[in-house]
Formats: structure tokens, C-alpha cells, sequence
């Protein structure tokens, strides 16, 4: 019996079949698409609860004037507000008005509840940043340190640094910060976004953002840029200590994890060192997990912030939240509460884009 064997070129023979891939082009803008539309029932949810939740106690009105009123002047004015309706004709209106951009009107000073959204949001968000460029500038560091020196003393220390870090209550660490380099040592302003006549430059500029170090720099005036460096130094280290702890803790876990990996041991085999491992191969797939988490530590940076801007009186949405929250003005709660949501909602959203396109292991 003879056999026959065809060449691969040959006419008759059977061309090996390839797997047919979609293009990823297509696949991520449709990740993208799903993970904008998720953000309507995130905010939708949240401010629900917080209007609810702000019901718990009664009306707005008399939460914040209840006392100050008598019985016939309070009834008044619920009823001028509409307070005295039914509870879902009222949220339904709150969430159409929000729609439109409508945040209601604070009842403790009678301001556009947007107003002070605009007023005030930059300052927090300039807080953030700043917190954010601290916890990069201590975690990551210290993460490969720690991962360097795995289970020897330095690798303890800076366990134990990380825990304290993100476990001291926010208000403790900075009263601590203000202590020391403020009255103590008496190098840096012990509150404040900026001096007063820092303050009275940016105020006369045309069109200030609110966010003092890009309006220190319209000024044109390099004093009045150091001096809102000065001051954004202690409530920068106070919050950006709280994500800097997990961040340490996420670098050392993922560092450790990249040196036990193939290639890591193919490159220590040919005599390279265990620095160099660490400084150049293991980090970047570390700072992986750091990108994919951004976005839950910025929900907990704005959350410190509320004690952050109230210990050092640093004028942005956590201090005016602090204050409305003491006066019960809940329609400014609502409001601030609600854009923090949007807030958190939207950097979620991006950081859930980035990870997707910089790890090859997220599937959309």
C-alpha cells in the first residue's frame, strides 16, 4: 500500500484555518460605553440615599430654624418651600431639578447651593491633588523598599508605618503636623489656603479658578506661588498620608509577587542584581494595581477631607460641609454631597478606562 503525501502548497491540500480575532478597537469603545452608562445608576443611587437618609430627620426647614420659630411662622414656611407635600412628589421634583442643573438654595446663608459648589469645589480639588502627589511620592518609594528588604527589619518598619499611616484618624495626624512644624518648630503656617496678601492678588485677578496655585501663578508674582506651596504642605501630608499607607502596602505586595515570576528568575540567573530587579523590572507591573485603585482612594481622600479642611480651616466643600452639617442646613448638604458623588462616579469611570487600556488582563 502506497502513500500519498500531499505538499502544504499543493492544490489539493488543506490550508490550515486561522482563528478569526476581533478587532479590540471595537470591544474597549463598547467597554467604555457600558462603563459611561453605569455612572447614571451610581449617582442616581447615591443621591436617592442622601435624600432619603436627609428625610430621616424631618423637613429642611424645620432641622435648621426649629426653635428659632414659632409653630405659625415655621408652617409657613415648609409650605413655601413644599416641604408638607408628599415625600416622592418632592424627590422626584429634587431629582428633576438637578437635571437642570438646580442644587436648591442653602437655608443658613441663602445662597445658590451651586454657588457654593463653584465657590468652594476648586479648593477641595486642589486638595486632593495635593494629597494625591504625597501618597505617590511616600507609597511607591517605600512599596519597593519594603519589597527589597522582605522580612527584614526595614520591611517591618515600613509595614508598620503603612498600617499607622492609613489607620490614624486624619484630624489626629494633621493637629500632630500643626504642632510640630507649626508652633513647635514654626516653619510653616499653622492654617489657611494662603496669606492675606496672597489672598488679596488673587482676588483682584480678572478671572481666578479657585484653585490657588494655578491663580498664584496669574499673578505673575513668585512669592505669592511659595506661599501657597507653604501652605498647602501640612493638609497635603495629613490627607496624603491616609492613601500613601496602601499604597506602601499594594507596591511591596505586587513587587514580591513580580520577583518569584519567570523572567525575573531568568534575569537573576544571569547575574543580574537584586536592586536592579526591583528598580527595573518589578515596579511597573506594581504600579498596575495602584492605577485600578485611584479611583476608591479618591472617595476616601474626599471623605478625609471633611476633617482635613476642618482642621487646618481650609476653605473648600469638606469645610462648608462641616459647617452646614453643625447649622443643619440639609439642602447644602444634599447639594455637596450629591457632587462628590458625580465626582467619584466620573474619576471611577476613568480610572476604570486606563486600567483597561494599560493591562492587558482586563477583559471588555
Amino acid at each position: 500500500m502506497t502513500t500519498t503525501v500531499i505538499p502544504a502548497s499543493a492544490p489539493g491540500a488543506a490550508k490550515p484555518t486561522k482563528a478569526r480575532r476581533k478587532p479590540a478597537g471595537g470591544q474597549i469603545w463598547r467597554y467604555i460605553v457600558v462603563r459611561f452608562l453605569l455612572i447614571i445608576p451610581t449617582v442616581f443611587i447615591l443621591v436617592s440615599m442622601v435624600f432619603f437618609l436627609m428625610r430621616l430627620t424631618g423637613d429642611p426647614i424645620t432641622a435648621a430654624l426649629g426653635g428659632r420659630l414659632n409653630k405659625a411662622q415655621l408652617a409657613e414656611r415648609i409650605h413655601a418651600a413644599g416641604y408638607d407635600r408628599n415625600i416622592f412628589i418632592q424627590y422626584f421634583e429634587y431629582l428633576g431639578k438637578i437635571v437642570r442643573g438646580d442644587f436648591g438654595t442653602t437655608i443658613s446663608d441663602h445662597q445658590p447651593v451651586i454657588k457654593v459648589l463653584t465657590t468652594y469645589g476648586g479648593a477641595t480639588l486642589e486638595l486632593a491633588f495635593y494629597a494625591l502627589i504625597v501618597a505617590f511620592i511616600v507609597g511607591i518609594p517605600l512599596g519597593m523598599l519594603a519589597a527589597y528588604f522582605r522580612d527584614k527589619w526595614p520591611d517591618a518598619v515600613l509595614r508598620v508605618f503603612a498600617i499607622l499611616s492609613y489607620a490614624t484618624p486624619v484630624f489626629f495626624a494633621g493637629l500632630l503636623l500643626k504642632l510640630i512644624f507649626a508652633i513647635w518648630l514654626n516653619v510653616l503656617p499653622v492654617a489657611g489656603r494662603a496669606s492675606t496678601g496672597t489672598e488679596l492678588d488673587i482676588q483682584f485677578l480678572p478671572h481666578p479658578t479657585g484653585i490657588y496655585l494655578i491663580d498664584a501663578f496669574q499673578t505673575g508674582n513668585p512669592a505669592d506661588v511659595g506661599d501657597v506651596l507653604q501652605h498647602a504642605i501640612l493638609p497635603g501630608i495629613a490627607l496624603g498620608l491616609l492613601t500613601a499607607g496602601v499604597f506602601l502596602r499594594l507596591v511591596r505586595t505586587n513587587v514580591i509577587g513580580t520577583l518569584s515570576t519567570d523572567y525575573v528568575d531568568a534575569a537573576r540567573s544571569r547575574g543580574v542584581s537584586e536592586f536592579r530587579l526591583v528598580r527595573k523590572h518589578a515596579y511597573k507591573p506594581a504600579l498596575i494595581p495602584i492605577i485600578t485603585v485611584i479611583g476608591l482612594q479618591i472617595a476616601l481622600l474626599l471623605g478625609g477631607a471633611v476633617l482635613t479642611e476642618t482642621t487646618f480651616e481650609w476653605k473648600g466643600l469638606g469645610f462648608m460641609l462641616a459647617q452646614y452639617l453643625a447649622s443643619r442646613d440639609f439642602v447644602a448638604v444634599q447639594g455637596i454631597v450629591a457632587l462628590l458623588a458625580v465626582i467619584v462616579a466620573v474619576t471611577n469611570f476613568i480610572v476604570d478606562i486606563i486600567a483597561a487600556i494599560i493591562d492587558p488582563r482586563v477583559r471588555y
